[in-house]
């Protein structure tokens, strides 16, 4: 059975950080593209930042200079480090891992993250 569970989201005040995980399972972890996502109320999932390997990511314009998205193939998890957080970030955070050799999707449950002004 296929599991992403994420942890690390929180309240936290604006110019703040967080560090999201997301921990998989059930799954060949290098054979997937690992990205994070996230959903505002009211507005659609939207891509923030999505890694194949060490020097191949890609960001959200919103989030360049501010986010870095890692993984640690060794421990099957991924991280979001969230720095200078700004109050329209706040939303849900989802993980997702793409099959690179396959067109199997996965998501998780999403972790709340909120930035206060």
């Amino acid at each position: 059975q296929v599991q992403l569970v994420e942890s690390g989201g929180g309240l936290v005040q604006a110019g703040g950080s967080l560090r999201l995980s997301c921990v998989a399972s059930g799954i060949t972890f290098t054979l997937h593209a690992m990205g994070w996502y996230r959903q505002a109320p009211g507005k659609q999932r939207e891509l923030v930042a999505r890694i194949w390997s060490a020097d191949s990511t890609n960001y959200a314009d919103s989030v360049k200079g501010r986010f870095t998205i890692a993984r640690d193939n060794a421990k099957n998890t991924v991280y979001l480090q969230m720095n200078s957080l700004k109050p329209e970030d706040t939303a849900v955070y989802y993980c997702k891992a793409d099959g690179i050799m396959s067109s199997r999707v996965y998501w998780g449950q999403g972790t709340q993250v909120t930035v206060s002004s």
